[in-house]
């Protein structure tokens, strides 16, 4: 979808919905615990009893494992706790110096549209991603965004090398969107190598300060929160 479809594409069909609550927690969330405020925020959101709301947060080492997940992706099964998730996709990291972002939307005020969704999702991480002068781009045969490495060695098949800098993984109850998105800050990359990520192989991951862009979280969280707001309305 062209950037001009998707400014005002979810933002809710009607005024006067509320703006979207804005949680930031310090420190490292236990997975489970993260798991389990999820399923309790999108049940008060689909009953009505909570608005919509969108929690960053920073995990401990771990891997998480997709609907999609295959045994044979998992390279090294005991570096760190493994969680079985309902979210679609495969395996993924999650640690310190990666910034996780759960999004917690009722589609049914916006739009009933899961490929316009996560299209929109790509776009506030390109957005985020362009406010620092690094270009951002989808792939249509894979989910997430990746950035070029002209000065890395060209893929096998001749083509430019591409790091993937962020991943995406949703799941949908009663249309209310939970899991989310993370953006690679300052992860320990070598943690990327015990699993194959998102079940793509023949391509790295990076991260923002890998690419020399000295940040730190809380810019990134200033940036993203911009760019969330320009695709998907109003926070608070």
């Amino acid at each position: 979808m062209e950037r001009r479809e998707l400014d005002t594409l979810m933002h809710p069909e009607s005024d006067s919905e509320p703006p979207v609550r804005w949680l930031v927690s310090e420190g490292l969330t236990p997975y489970p615990e993260a798991i389990a405020f999820m399923e309790q925020e999108v049940e008060r959101i689909a009953h009505g009893e909570a608005d919509e709301l969108v929690w960053l947060v920073e995990h401990p080492p771990l891997y998480t494992a997709g609907t999609s997940a295959r045994a044979q992706d998992l390279l090294v099964p005991n570096r760190f706790p493994v969680f079985e998730t309902g979210r679609g996709g495969e395996y993924t990291y999650h640690g310190p110096g990666q910034r996780v972002v759960y999004i917690m939307l009722d589609l049914k005020r916006r739009k009933r549209d899961v490929r316009a969704f996560v299209a929109a999702i790509e776009d506030s991480i390109i957005r985020t991603l362009d406010s620092m002068n690094i270009r951002g781009e989808r792939r249509e045969d894979r989910v997430g965004v990746w950035v070029r490495r002209p000065e890395k060695p060209p893929l096998p098949n001749g083509a430019e090398s591409e790091d993937k800098i962020a991943a995406i993984g949703i799941r949908l109850r009663h249309w209310i969107s939970f899991h989310g998105l993370s953006i690679n800050v300052e992860p320990d990359l070598s943690h990327f190598t015990g699993i194959v990520p998102c079940g793509i192989s023949g391509y790295g991951v990076t991260s923002l300060i890998d690419l020399g862009l000295p940040v730190t979280m809380e810019d990134v969280d200033m940036r993203y929160r911009q760019a969330f707001e320009q695709v998907f309305g109003p926070t608070a």
